[in-house]
């Protein structure tokens, strides 16, 4: 049995770790953001004396004459487009409530995803009894957000074959203001290892598989034994994507293959160490910092 002993002396300080924003972009909730009455106010903001102050605690935001407050932590707010990954808590009428991490429930509709087979008609009587054998209590999926409605609920849609029931992999839970937005969020990484970075906060991390599921309608999911060299694949890449939401990195394909060679030199447990955290980061910023991203 091995012990990992470690002097206080060789951790780094809270401080020096801190690579944020400019510190004067932080606003709490009461202060002033600005005087200037040209400005229009958007979340996490509110007018008084002809100021406009921050109702939440966070980092302020401007686009054009739009201020808002962005808080570091915060519930999902979805948006039409999104792709989020969600879990499946209950069965209704001809419908799926879904848990997305956002203020409330999300709902997918029977005739919003496809069925077996991909076959495009009516939704019966019969599909609405078969409801369970396509999506029940506890299935993990992958949807992007078809509507807002007025109370905030997220109708999804899983109309899409890249969409769908999810097999064997890791999920990931961080803040939805570390994912960013980008024009696609499925990823097949060069190391081996398929990626979904949903715009709620879910990261789904699994063994890339051959495209040859494509009249599945997303109901079939492998379920034959992870070798061990895709275990260990998932469980550096999963470390990683925990060490940069650590230190309030964006999370997108690029960061999380430059933290994946970074990480290289250490073994998969070492990754959860502080201090390891603090070096594979700081390779990982310098490196962006180099080509500009």
């Amino acid at each position: 049995m091995s012990v990992d002993i470690r002097l206080a002396s060789s951790r780094g300080k809270g401080a020096d770790l801190y690579h944020g924003e400019d510190p004067g972009n932080i606003v709490t909730p009461g202060d002033v953001i600005t005087a200037d009455t040209g400005f229009m106010r958007g979340h996490g903001t509110y007018m008084e004396e002809d100021c406009l102050h921050a109702s939440v605690a966070g980092t302020v935001e401007r686009v054009n004459k739009l201020v808002s407050v962005r808080p570091p932590k915060t519930r999902y707010n979805g948006e039409i487009g999104d792709v989020v990954i969600g879990r499946v808590i209950e069965l209704a009428l001809r419908r799926w409530r879904v848990e997305t991490h956002s203020r409330m429930d999300s709902v997918l509709m029977l005739s919003s995803v496809n069925l077996p087979g991909g076959e495009l008609r009516r939704r019966s009587e019969e599909d609405e009894k078969m409801m369970r054998s396509y999506l029940k209590e506890g299935d993990l999926i992958s949807a992007e957000v078809q509507n807002v409605m007025s109370d905030g609920c997220l109708s999804l849609h899983t109309r899409s074959l890249k969409y769908g029931k999810l097999g064997q992999g890791t999920l990931v839970q961080v803040s939805p203001s570390l994912v960013l937005r980008r024009k696609t969020h499925f990823h097949n990484l060069p190391v081996g290892a398929s990626i979904i970075l949903g715009n709620n906060g879910f990261i789904w991390l699994s063994p890339t598989q051959d495209e040859q599921d494509g009249d599945t309608g997303g109901y079939q999911t492998n379920l034959q034994p992870v070798s061990h060299s895709d275990r260990e694949v998932i469980a550096r890449l999963r470390n990683c994507v925990l060490a940069l939401a650590d230190r309030q990195m964006l999370l997108f394909d690029t960061s999380i293959l430059h933290a994946y060679e970074a990480s290289m030199k250490h073994t998969v447990k070492e990754l959860l160490k502080p201090e390891v955290i603090a070096d594979v980061v700081d390779l990982v910023r310098q490196r962006m910092e180099l080509e500009g991203s």
